[in-house]
């Protein structure tokens, strides 16, 4: 008895032993042989460059990303994905896992920029004045490479992944759109990734806490009375006012900021008056401000400077804080947890250096919109090649190194599978099934 006994439990445990190394979900060296051994494979590799392409040579802007959103769901279709579609316009949902808690989101941001390309290639824009100039179309690309590998083994997923295929990044929001439609329903945490060609291939930059500026626009509309400059005693100068203005300002950084913050307020348009000889009525002043803190008292301040030295000078003023429908973004700030989690993933994915501490920048990304309403981490997934010269984004001359596809893909796919089963281990808070959205 026993040696039956130990027989059958030195069996359970060679079982035991066996499934665990098979099982392609588990963290450390399997993680590495599977998701980006499976992105980098040649079918793969190749399926996700043909898509890239296809989204580049068809760029659209936000809120119209038709086409592009119609690729997804048809890509999305073949994986046998499901999802919910329309969401802020043109933006789509899926889902893939169990349809039960815990519920992790990757977000990808799908917009082009009114930008004529200057790359000639094979691909290149087939859109006069529009292209894909932030890597976005990379970044929808290496989202649907995640989806493909972890529709895969949906079936080991110990919870539900959310893909956001999200409209409108530059500048006018999508993010706050789809919050505000019940993206992040009983979602517990996001993850985004945004190429860069600043940091080395294969490697990802990134930080806890701040690591994109809040940014906001400004215009404003100076009015006093116009007349003949000859006779300035008659009329009530607004060129005086917006010159006070601008320099008024420049006070709010030097004087109200603290000097260990990094903040700025720049007027980078004025615009009033056509004739030598005339006071306008009005001058038009508009600009950009920038901050990691206090964004909001920043803003506050802006308008209150305006309007007030406006009135020193007997003019007018009124402010507006969002001209052409721009959104102001809040700070993007990585949770410290998720921080730890995200390097601790990516270097056994990558290696023990393919972690920096990213510089925080004052650029801005309206991700800021998702990690503001729940725990959020986003990085910079580096490109850069030092035998090929990349130029900045928003450049009519960027170009994505394709070579990056798969990273992006694999870690997509690493930190939604290990964020469910450390949730799975702690037992997650929410105990609302998702089936009725799907």
């Amino acid at each position: 008895m026993a040696l039956l006994f130990f027989t059958l439990t030195f069996q359970l445990l060679l079982l035991i032993l066996r499934v665990s190394s098979e099982s392609p979900l588990t963290t450390g060296g399997d993680v590495k042989n599977n998701f980006l051994e499976s992105a980098k494979n040649p079918e793969v590799f190749d399926w996700m460059v043909r898509i890239r392409r296809k989204l580049h040579e068809n760029p659209e802007l936000g809120f119209e990303e038709f086409e592009t959103s119609k690729l997804i769901r048809s890509e999305l279709d073949l994986l046998g994905v499901k999802y919910r579609y329309p969401v802020a316009i043109t933006g789509v949902i899926g889902y893939i896992g169990t349809g039960e808690p815990p519920f992790v989101a990757l977000r990808a941001d799908m917009d082009a920029l009114l930008i004529q390309e200057a790359v000639e290639w094979e691909h290149k824009s087939k859109i006069p004045g529009k292209m894909h100039a932030c890597g976005h179309d990379g970044h929808v690309t290496m989202l649907l490479g995640a989806a493909k590998m972890l529709q895969e083994h949906r079936h080991e997923l110990q919870g539900t992944v959310v893909l956001i295929f999200q409209p409108a990044e530059e500048g006018l929001g999508g993010a706050k759109k789809m919050v505000e439609e019940g993206a992040l329903k009983n979602v517990e945490a996001i993850f985004g990734i945004h190429l860069s060609n600043r940091i080395p291939f294969g490697k990802a930059a990134t930080r806890a806490g701040p690591i994109l500026a809040g940014a906001g626009s400004f215009e404003a509309v100076i009015t006093g009375k116009g007349g003949h400059a000859a006779i300035p005693q008659h009329t009530i100068d607004p060129v005086i006012a917006a010159s006070s203005i601008v320099l008024s300002l420049q006070q709010l950084v030097s004087r109200e900021a603290d000097p260990l913050d990094s903040n700025v307020v720049t007027v980078s348009m004025v615009q009033g008056g056509n004739a030598l000889n005339v006071i306008p009525d009005s001058v038009t002043i508009g600009g950009t401000l920038r901050a990691f803190t206090g964004f909001t008292q920043l803003q506050q301040r802006i308008k209150e400077v305006i309007t007030k030295q406006a009135t020193v000078h007997r003019c007018n003023a009124s402010v507006n804080l969002t001209p052409q429908g721009i959104e102001p973004y809040p700070p993007t700030v990585n949770n410290v947890d998720l921080y730890k989690q995200f390097k601790s993933v990516v270097r056994d994915l990558l290696g023990q250096e393919a972690v920096e501490e990213a510089a925080q920048v004052m650029g801005s990304e309206d991700f800021s919109f998702f990690a503001e309403a729940i725990p959020g981490h986003f990085t910079l997934l580096g490109m850069q090649d030092e035998t090929k010269s990349y130029a900045m984004p928003h450049s009519p001359h960027f170009r994505i190194n394709e070579d990056a596809l798969p990273y992006g893909a694999a870690i997509h796919a690493s930190m939604a599978v290990q964020y469910l089963k450390e949730k799975a281990l702690k037992g997650s808070a929410s105990a609302t099934s998702f089936h009725d959205e799907l």
